[in-house]
């Protein structure tokens, strides 16, 4: 049988075995099709020695145990694609596990791509298959059945061999600092505090309408508000597209409320309407002075375009030659401002990322560089002046 932890005294023998580990991997699997809180349903935890999966829902069970351990400072814990995850134990315990090494960023440091799946790295560095059948079950409904229970416990056990695979490579390569800069968002707790007042910048509204803006600060505000109090969905709220409808039509009445569309009369009549509409009610009574300031146009200078596609052709040839995924080093908006700015206020033009792109990118810029074809391959031809070094 797979190893399933269902009590308070299993975890305990299991989390005693961890004094004194290097690190333990980590995976959790949730629901939250019905509910705003992710739902935790079991959390598989794997140490160089052994791999388990902890049922949470099991009704002689306690996490404080393991909460600890996520909270142990010498024991590092190991993610694939962490946030998620993190977000679950900040939830129970108010706290960031740390510290923490997101396999998913430290293959993009390595040269996997942008976005290398766990799947991926199993296959190619634990050469392992993983089987994803039941990757969209059911993790609430008991019992959970073997093959549940393997596919689960599978993720944290070739988690190891990634991690030690990945941590050679960026010891080889000297770029543990690289991650520094990932790993502390993943580790802030703003990262994962869900606070109302900050919910309607999820939407990314581009209107210069400052009244229109109040209106989606407010609804947004009230709606997060409303789901995490009932523990629903937003959109079993309000959806998105409603929700900006109304800040754009400010509807006064139930029946101006009701003509929105995708709501309805029920939804106008009832109570959520008329808190809506008290929402309205009030942000029409703020002073302008309360309204949001619109996020400022950024209209690139004429003719700038070619520019920041020679740019992108730099980033992606750097970044091939050092085997790091361009989305770590730059995106697009950040070459649209190095086009328009030497200082842009960009990570691109700092620390690492200058070394293999940034002083590059400054260069083109200004004709100490220059971008050829020589065959099938691009090259660099550096002229007088320049501030790095072509390869």
């Amino acid at each position: 049988m797979t190893a399933l932890i269902s009590d308070r005294a299993g975890l305990d023998a299991f989390c005693r075995t961890l004094a004194g580990v290097p690190y333990v991997t980590v995976d959790t699997e949730f629901m939250r099709d019905r509910t705003y809180w992710p739902q935790l349903c079991l959390v598989q935890v794997a140490s160089p020695a052994a791999a388990v999966a902890i049922d949470p829902l099991a009704p002689d069970m306690d996490l404080a145990l393991l909460y600890a351990v996520m909270n142990d400072s010498s024991i590092l814990k190991v993610f694939h694609a962490a946030r998620q995850d993190i977000e679950i134990f900040y939830n129970a315990t108010g706290k960031v596990p740390a510290p923490i090494f997101d396999t998913q960023v430290a293959a993009m440091v390595c040269g996997f791509g942008e976005s290398a799946s766990y799947e991926t790295l199993a296959a190619k560095l634990a050469g392992a298959h993983i089987d994803k059948t039941s990757r969209f079950t059911d993790w609430s409904h008991r019992p959970l059945t073997e093959r549940q229970l393997k596919y689960a416990i599978a993720d944290v056990a070739h988690l190891r061999m990634v991690y030690d695979k990945l941590s050679a490579q960026l010891d080889r390569t000297d770029r543990h600092g690289w991650l520094d800069e990932e790993m502390a968002v993943l580790t802030d707790p703003a990262t994962y505090r869900l606070a109302p007042a900050d919910a309607w910048k999820r939407l990314k509204v581009r209107s210069s309408n400052r009244r229109m803006l109040a209106l989606v600060r407010e609804l947004a505000a009230w709606r997060e508000t409303a789901a995490q109090q009932r523990d629903l969905p937003r959109s079993r709220i309000i959806r998105d597209e409603a929700l900006l409808e109304i800040a754009a039509h400010a509807p006064a009445t139930i029946d101006e409320l009701a003509r929105t569309r995708g709501l309805g009369r029920g939804f106008a009549e009832g109570r959520f309407g008329g808190e809506v509409l008290a929402v309205v009610a009030r942000v029409a009574k703020l002073p302008e002075s309360d309204y949001p300031m619109p996020v400022p146009r950024r209209d690139l200078p004429q003719g700038i375009g070619p520019l920041v596609e020679l740019l992108r052709v730099l980033l992606k040839l750097r970044c091939e030659e050092h085997h790091v995924a361009a989305k770590l080093v730059a995106d697009s908006e950040d070459l649209e401002l190095i086009a328009g700015d030497d200082a842009a206020p960009v990570r691109a033009l700092h620390g690492w990322r200058a070394e293999i792109f940034g002083k590059d990118a400054i260069d083109l810029k200004h004709g100490r560089l220059a971008l050829t074809a020589a065959g099938k391959r691009i090259k660099l031809v550096r002229t007088a002046g320049a501030t790095a070094v072509a390869q």
